[in-house]
């Protein structure tokens, strides 16, 4: 009993780590959408999320099952609380993406980027997608010095989303008003997206130490 116990406490991992591939591939698909005004890719990524929530739904499923059935104690316990905080945070993302495609289907024919913009976008789009994708290997690996990394990876999106602002504030700026509220939720979108990957990796970090970052690096 307590082998098909642990089969389902790692198929819970490799559930994560498929989210992970899954919301990799719509924020891929989102961003291209955005920049390109396509309609087509943006449905795509709206309609495909429901596979993301799908997943999310058996992992609380199975999360909730086992809590009921083996009454788990200390590291397992802890493995199933955070599997559901990664897994909500994945969720999110997921959504995120989802935004971002309808700000895309919402604009069409027209692209909602500027051409001054486009190249910032495109970046943010490119970080969003290495911090999640380093999240799943740190799933995959519990490797903790790799999720104590992903804090400092996640600056690079937060000073391109400041340069943005710096862009809509400019008196330069010359989309008005729609454009502007579009790319300030973009901003806002892809912030959130690259700190839910932080969250997932900070999750790892206490699964594996039972410690916080922080504590980990004040102590260090």
């Amino acid at each position: 009993m307590r082998d098909v116990y642990h089969e389902e406490l790692d198929s819970l991992s490799a559930k994560l780590v498929e989210m992970t591939r899954l919301v990799r591939s719509a924020m891929s698909r989102a961003v291209t959408a955005l920049l390109d005004a396509d309609l087509r890719l943006a449905e795509e990524v709206i309609t495909a999320d429901e596979l993301v929530n799908k997943i999310d739904a058996e992992i609380e499923e199975t999360v909730f099952d086992l809590m009921a059935r083996q009454q788990p104690v200390a590291g397992d316990l802890r493995t199933l609380v955070t599997t559901l905080r990664m897994s909500s945070d994945l969720e999110r993302m997921g959504d995120l993406a989802v935004h971002i495609a309808k700000t895309a289907r919402r604009r069409h024919p027209e692209s909602a980027v500027p051409p001054e913009l486009q190249s910032t976008v495109l970046e943010m789009g490119q970080i969003a997608e290495r911090l999640i994708a380093k999240a799943g290997s740190v799933i995959a690996s519990r490797d903790v010095e790799m999720g104590l990394e992903l804090d400092a990876d996640d600056d690079a999106m937060d000073r391109l989303h400041r340069r943005l602002f710096d862009i809509l504030l400019s008196p330069k700026w010359k989309h008005g008003v729609e454009p502007a509220v579009d790319i300030t939720l973009a901003g806002r979108y892809f912030e959130r997206f690259a700190d839910h990957a932080v969250h997932v990796a900070e999750n790892v970090v206490y699964l594996v130490t039972g410690q916080r970052p922080q504590e980990i690096i004040d102590a260090s």
